[in-house]
């Protein structure tokens, strides 16, 4: 692609997520969602491939209906209210629009069968995009409108997310497909506890966001596609695959790492509201999500790769600096001992 045109792609990108973030009008916020959509397609379908091609039209129909009942639940409660501002009460069907819709956007179950798909056709590097930047407009919006909305709908869309996202990522073997996953098993978390405490949602999106970054550079790093293909990472870097062990590990929320913190939090909050049986289906859903996880752990640092190579370490051009993963690794894996100076 032209850098020329990359450059403009890329500051619409980042244009239409500053706008959402900064709206308090829904027409506003609306545009910004827009021109968020609009600026990733030539992304994703950039490759010329049919797969990439049948992704970009997957991602544009359902981002354009869930815009469509956004804009449509903004003109229901402008027409009841009288105003555009987001922070008013909204109405019960304007509430019901605005759910799903932002249920469409983040990949929330049930409305969660595109994004394994798009993932999948997209490279690695706009999947990455996809599962972390395209999330922050939607997650703003459900940040000013969480005092708004149904509570009950939102616990039952966060643990149908966690329990679908555990279920469908256990026999996959495409490493695209089990970030997809994990994506709506953690954002159904963050929509469970968003009715209650917006800082700890907040806290975990950061989190998260750190987390996948980290995991996904070292896919990108590695060129692994498929499960199989993180078998030699030691051969690239021994360091790596350590590193690689424990961001998987703080992904399926195993303590001391980061990934605790927000489970942790959570489900502190969610039984000091007494909803006890949803905080044993959430516990149990994570035991789903680690299962997979645990299966990239054993195939990527417990194992060796079944071929008797010459040298110790891979050929390759030259070595090459990961500046991105000497960043969110250590964020990923040593934020615990912060947490009570996080959620303050």
């Amino acid at each position: 692609m032209n850098p020329t045109t990359s450059m403009i792609i890329l500051t619409s990108l980042a244009t239409g997520t500053i706008i959402t973030a900064s709206s308090f009008h829904w027409f506003m916020a609306w545009i910004g969602l827009e021109m968020n959509t609009l600026a990733i397609i030539p992304i994703i379908s950039k490759q010329h491939h049919p797969r990439s091609t049948e992704a970009a039209t997957k991602y544009f129909l359902i981002q354009a209906a869930a815009s469509a009942l956004i804009l449509f639940s903004s003109m229901i409660n402008a027409w009841h209210s009288g105003m555009w501002d987001m922070t008013q009460p909204t109405t019960p069907t304007s509430s019901i629009l605005f759910t799903m819709a932002i249920s469409m956007k983040l990949g929330l179950a049930p409305t969660h069968f595109w994004l394994p798909e798009v993932l999948q056709g997209t490279t690695m590097k706009t999947a990455l995009i996809i599962s972390t930047w395209q999330k922050l407009a939607p997650m703003t919006l459900l940040y000013l409108t969480a005092n708004s909305l149904s509570p009950h709908t939102l616990l039952l869309l966060g643990v149908l997310s966690t329990c679908i996202g555990g279920w469908g990522g256990i026999n996959q073997t495409q490493t695209r497909k089990i970030m997809a996953y994990s994506s709506i098993a953690h954002f159904g978390w963050m929509a469970a506890i968003a009715p209650m405490s917006t800082n700890i949602m907040l806290l975990n999106l950061i989190i998260y966001t750190l987390m996948t970054t980290s995991m996904f550079s070292m896919l990108i790093t590695t060129k692994s596609k498929t499960i199989k293909n993180m078998t030699p990472t030691w051969t690239i870097s021994p360091m790596m695959t350590s590193m690689t062990l424990l961001t998987l590990m703080s992904l399926g929320g195993l303590p001391p790492l980061s990934g605790f913190t927000p489970k942790w939090l959570i489900l502190n909050e969610l039984t000091h509201q007494n909803l006890i049986f949803t905080t044993l289906i959430m516990t149990m859903s994570t035991l789903l999500s680690l299962f997979f996880y645990l299966r990239l752990t054993y195939t990527t640092t417990l194992t060796l790769t079944p071929s008797t190579p010459n040298s110790t370490h891979k050929w390759r051009f030259k070595p090459t600096t990961h500046l991105l993963l000497t960043t969110t690794i250590p964020t990923t894996t040593l934020m615990l001992p912060i947490t009570s100076t996080m959620i303050q």
